[in-house]
């Protein structure tokens, strides 16, 4: 995994908990947290880090996931802007991922692992969003869609009738949108 993930999870956790936060889950998993963005960190720093967090705020390991993905999209429109300013609709940008954002990914990070999105835009009301990785970060996606939605003044419900976790050979998301200015 990328050091860039680890950056951003540290950026996080500092900015909601402090930095003393982070030094204790970096203490908890015996993790010296010098993580440099370009760098590629084993996978399992990463779920340690997360089991971390998770015992220490009562939580499931998707739930801070979640959470993580949620406050990292924030973070990566600041840094890339250029990602997110020419759509206006969360839809639109989730599109771009495997065409646009994914390949920029991976000549910023090389050796980056991403997933691979398949979509079904056949449903005016409704995106839905196929995810492989052998990371098994749906819940991350739906973190980071979560955010998309937040950025974009909208509200998202996903559900996801078909997970990896559960033996499936993709996850499923399904993303229905809407304003969130609307009653």
């Amino acid at each position: 995994m990328k050091g860039v993930v680890f950056n951003l999870l540290e950026e996080i956790v500092t900015a909601h908990y402090g930095l003393s936060a982070w030094d204790e889950l970096l203490e908890k998993t015996q993790l010296d947290g010098a993580y440099t963005s370009l760098g590629s960190y084993p996978d399992t720093d990463f779920r340690k880090l997360v089991a971390a967090a998770a015992a220490a705020h009562g939580k499931s390991n998707d739930e801070i996931v979640r959470w993580f993905g949620r406050g990292a999209l924030p973070l990566l429109a600041r840094r890339y802007p250029h990602f997110l300013i020419p759509h206006t609709q969360t839809r639109a940008f989730l599109l771009t991922l495997n065409d646009i954002i994914h390949p920029e990914v991976r000549k910023i990070y090389p050796g980056a692992d991403v997933p691979v999105f398949d979509f079904d835009t056949s449903k005016a009301d409704s995106l839905a969003i196929g995810y492989k990785s052998a990371r098994k970060l749906c819940a991350f996606a739906e973190g980071m869609i979560e955010g998309a939605a937040a950025h974009y003044g909208e509200r998202v419900e996903i559900a996801q009738p078909q997970c990896m976790k559960r033996g499936d050979e993709q996850c499923l998301l399904i993303c229905s949108f809407q304003s969130a200015t609307r009653g």
